[in-house]
């Protein structure tokens, strides 16, 4: 078992983890700072803003959802120290994500306003006219959006977690430095916000491509493989892909039926809930970071055949999810006092904001790193369709339902959502953690 355990040494899993979660807490503080300078330019920006940046997260979540898959396929040749075929599968990776980008890209700019007019009705003519400007200029990062994204999976499944960071860094300064130059010495307006956007997702797309072409690495782009369509391989790809992407779209499909339900209980407890949520995405960082950190280390144990060394480390990695999120939940928790000071709130709502925090984060500490980060680990191993089957009916009965139940039926408001929510992680930590026990997830294979 020694030999199993030094696949990956304390110091390199701390050299993944870390960076992986300061580049997460960087994306979100600049998500804040974008927030804070578009205030500037008027309510109808920030509405226009706020809604095309609804829309625009279907597409994240879709390009990745393809990047995990390819992350998976190129973890597990890595591992069975393949190192050709994984850069193969980079290379069909890149080339399926530029062509699919593209095609959703054209797609959204010949429908721009007609598909606004669709999810968002009759909005006021200031904020259509916001909406149309910043969903143009964003549908031209699309491309960009994707490619990064699959060259972010090719140094993440090597455990190069700290080059992303970087990366991030450098794009996020480039983004919200152009904010401040577009909307307060240019007076661009939203098109002031969207161009530095635009502009750090080129600089992070062309920097990380540049880098997989880099013969240093292990695994990198080769044109011959990126002009040649492999179907076996993007089937592989794809495999893992399309049900992830299934599951995070019915995902969001649902926190937009959930918006229609917190609509319904007043104006306090929509305030509330729309604070508490902005504290409950800083809180759950330490379990979204891990989630690439089992996919690597997974991946590769299941690519070289060693299912005790991916038993191992299940365990291994549960357990420091499990220390991390409590320690950083804590901290949040903390916190929340403090950052109620910067709101203008009434006193009841300011209350209403710390419950709700607290009943997020004592969950999201104990059960979220069981549905959330170990479930990447299934995924790795190859166990796509079971996660994929239980996280949709678990969303759907778990947190969907119970949200009108709970919130509607027994009257608890967002407090009954905030339940819900707790019931789905506990209900889908639950039968993750089981099946992972069960250790079904050895019998698949992805390569």
């Amino acid at each position: 078992m020694e030999q199993k355990k030094s696949l990956f040494s304390n110091q390199e899993l701390k050299a993944m983890i870390v960076p992986l979660f300061l580049e997460q807490l960087l994306v979100m503080l600049v998500g804040l700072a974008d927030t804070l300078v578009v205030s500037h330019v008027g309510e109808a920006a920030v509405s226009g803003v706020s809604l095309v940046n609804q829309f625009n997260t279907i597409f994240i979540y879709l390009f990745t959802a393809l990047a995990s898959g390819g992350a998976v396929v190129i973890s597990q040749y890595i591992g069975g120290r393949e190192k050709d075929l994984a850069g193969e599968a980079a290379s069909q990776l890149l080339l399926f994500s530029t062509i699919f980008s593209v095609i959703i890209a054209v797609f959204v700019l010949v429908g721009n306003e007609s598909i606004l007019r669709l999810l968002f009705g009759k909005v006021e003519d200031s904020v259509m006219q916001a909406c149309v400007t910043y969903l143009k200029i964003s549908a031209y990062s699309y491309p960009a959006l994707a490619i990064y994204n699959a060259g972010a999976a090719v140094y993440r499944s090597l455990g190069k977690t700290g080059t992303t960071m970087y990366l991030s860094v450098a794009s996020n300064v480039i983004n919200v430095v152009g904010n401040l130059i577009g909307v307060f010495v240019l007076k661009a307006g939203v098109a002031g916000v969207a161009y530095p956007s635009l502009i750090a997702r080129i600089f992070s797309a062309v920097m990380i491509t540049a880098f997989c072409f880099g013969e240093k690495n292990e695994v990198v782009y080769r044109s011959r493989w990126i002009m040649r369509w492999n179907g076996r391989m993007m089937r592989r790809i794809l495999n893992i892909a399309i049900p992830n992407g299934m599951e995070n779209g019915i995902f969001q499909l649902v926190k937009v039926a959930l918006s229609s339900i917190v609509a319904l209980f007043g104006t306090y407890q929509i305030a509330a809930n729309g604070v508490a949520q902005s504290i409950w995405s800083l809180a759950a960082l330490a379990g979204v970071a891990m989630g690439p950190v089992f996919i690597t280390v997974i991946g590769q144990c299941m690519g070289s055949r060693d299912t005790d060394a991916a038993d191992y480390y299940f365990r291994k990695l549960t357990k420091a999810t499990l220390v991390i999120s409590i320690v950083w939940n804590l901290f949040i928790f903390l916190l929340t006092p403090l950052f109620m000071r910067a709101y203008a709130l009434e006193p009841e709502t300011k209350r209403l904001v710390i419950l709700l925090v607290l009943i997020h984060n004592v969950f999201n500490a104990a059960a979220f790193p069981f549905s959330g980060a170990l479930s990447n680990g299934l995924r790795a191993a190859g166990d796509v369709k079971f996660t994929m089957y239980i996280s949709i009916a678990s969303t759907i009965a778990g947190r969907l339902l119970l949200s009108y139940v709970f919130g509607i039926v027994f009257e608890m408001g967002v407090i009954g959502i905030a339940a819900a929510m707790v019931c789905d992680w506990i209900i889908r930590g639950a039968i993750f953690y089981l099946r992972q026990k069960s250790g079904k997830w050895k019998t698949f294979q992805v390569i």
